[in-house]
This record gives structure tokens, C-alpha cells and sequence, in this order.
């Protein structure tokens, strides 16, 4: 092993953005979290309309 292969390397950044929301208070949580819960109620009127549950 040479001196430089041990060497830590350059220096990343502590934390990256993976693009994801950036929760700026823009109302989309709010959306979100009311398409969450019609999404909860949709599948769960599919389950019991199929009979699975």
C-alpha cells in the first residue's frame, strides 16, 4: 500500500440533498399529507368491496 492510496482523499460534504422535498411551508405537506390519507381510504374501500378482508 502506497502513501497515497492510504490517504483519506478529498472531503466530502457532511450531509448531500438527495432531491427530495425541501419543506419550505409552501402548503405541499399539507397536500400530501391529505392525498396520504385518501390513498389509506381508497385501498381500504378496495379491500373490503373485494371481500379480503
Amino acid at each position: 500500500m502506497t502513501a497515497h492510496s492510504a490517504s483519506a482523499g478529498p472531503v466530502t460534504p457532511v450531509r448531500v440533498r438527495t432531491g427530495g422535498p425541501k419543506g419550505d411551508g409552501d402548503g405541499s405537506a399539507l397536500l400530501e399529507h391529505v392525498l396520504g390519507w385518501l390513498l389509506v381510504v381508497v385501498i381500504a374501500m378496495l379491500v373490503t368491496r373485494l371481500g379480503l378482508f
